[in-house]
């Protein structure tokens, strides 16, 4: 999911992703600290639930991405899967796994609104196998790996994608009854929290991204006519899904984690009308600036900012606690756990180079890190 080398850089996916971790964090704080009527009836509440809905463009970013990557061979994607899949059980450990040791256990709060008891054996094993992001990202590489290894049509993946989205709904909550591949279920097709982001049907939305990435290859890389052909098929996306949601609103996005095709596929257009929003935002402003920078170093830094941003929320519920803020504690926590992750993901970076490399004590050594960030001139 880090960004790949391209051979021309689209500014405005980077842009887009990186506007994504930024809301992500923010959703992620919103839902761990926040009580639940900060949550359903404040207007920060209603605000930032719905920006989450943005967080999606970086599944369509990571679409885009995988066609622009030079690691386009089966085997290489088939690695790259299960590395993903490892961080995102890596994550769990850490989230939840950790603090079982490290604090005696989760926060009873926390335990209880999943049914659960901490302590258990049964409640380690059911957060070490929650499913999320990076689990969907995984399990998706594998179906696009098989996509690009047999077919070079940019047809396939957006007919996938259809596909999924028509019978997602249909085969939500589907099992076989066998303990071990009832979780491989799960994955595809859980209509239950252990399992946020099923692959069916949030896996369209990166097949999606594919399609257009193959898209964007046959324009030869032309963003003008890419981005005005992405609206065109946003807008249409956007009136289809919005037909389907008046028929029937609790059927197609009653759920926003588990979405019928209605809501697909208007989540859908409205994440690629954004997309051609942010392109214009960012032809009106120069592509050295500040805030650029910051976008596109979280771009960069998309899978170990996702690690490192819900490990700290969920370790700070010792602290802060689960479920008990208010709106304006909720509001200054936004800034803090963005800067703090950020923060993180830069030592993180220092860590690497200082491990490939022979330690050198040089002036301002830990503020460059900063400046190399936000571009600010020593």
């Amino acid at each position: 999911m880090e960004t790949v080398q391209q051979k021309k850089r689209v500014l405005a996916i980077d842009i887009a992703r990186g506007m994504s971790v930024i809301l992500m964090m923010m959703i992620h704080t919103m839902l761990i600290y926040g009580t639940i009527p900060t949550q359903t009836n404040t207007i920060l509440g209603e605000i930032t639930l719905w920006l989450g809905r943005g967080t999606t463009m970086f599944l369509v970013s990571m679409g885009i991405s995988f066609v622009l990557s030079r690691r386009q061979t089966f085997t290489a994607v088939c690695k790259r899967a299960l590395y993903i899949l490892a961080i995102g059980y890596g994550m769990n450990f850490l989230k939840f796994l950790v603090p079982e040791f490290v604090f005696g256990g989760l926060p009873q709060a926390f335990v209880s609104a999943y049914g659960l008891q901490s302590g258990t054996l049964e409640t380690g094993i059911f957060f070490l196998l929650l499913g999320d992001i990076l689990q969907l990202a995984g399990v998706t590489l594998f179906i696009m790996g098989l996509i690009n290894h047999f077919s070079k049509s940019k047809y396939v993946p957006l007919a996938a994608a259809l596909l999924i989205i028509a019978v997602s709904k249909e085969l939500s909550g589907f099992r076989i009854g066998i303990t071990g591949l009832d979780y491989i279920c799960d994955l595809l097709f859980s209509n239950q929290f252990n399992v946020y982001f099923p692959v069916f049907p949030w896996s369209a939305f990166i097949l999606v991204g594919m399609f257009l990435g193959r898209w964007y290859k046959e324009l030869n890389e032309n963003q003008e006519i890419f981005f005005k052909k992405m609206l065109l098929v946003g807008v249409g996306f956007i009136v289809f899904g919005s037909l389907l949601n008046f028929s029937n609103p609790e059927y197609h996005f009653g759920d926003y984690y588990h979405l019928g095709p209605g809501g697909s596929i208007l989540l859908l257009g409205a994440n690629l009308v954004l997309y051609w929003l942010i392109n214009i935002v960012v032809q009106l402003f120069k592509e050295d600036n500040s805030i650029f920078n910051l976008l596109i170093f979280c771009s960069k830094h998309v899978t170990s900012l996702y690690v490192i941003q819900w490990v700290l929320i969920n370790w700070g519920m010792y602290v802060i606690g689960f479920w008990n803020q208010t709106q304006l504690a909720v509001l200054a926590l936004f800034p803090a756990v963005i800067a703090l992750s950020i923060s993180v993901q830069i030592v993180y970076n220092e860590i690497k180079i200082l491990l490939a490399t022979k330690w050198s004590i040089r002036p301002n050594r830990f503020l460059k890190p900063v400046r190399s960030v936000l571009k600010i001139k020593s």
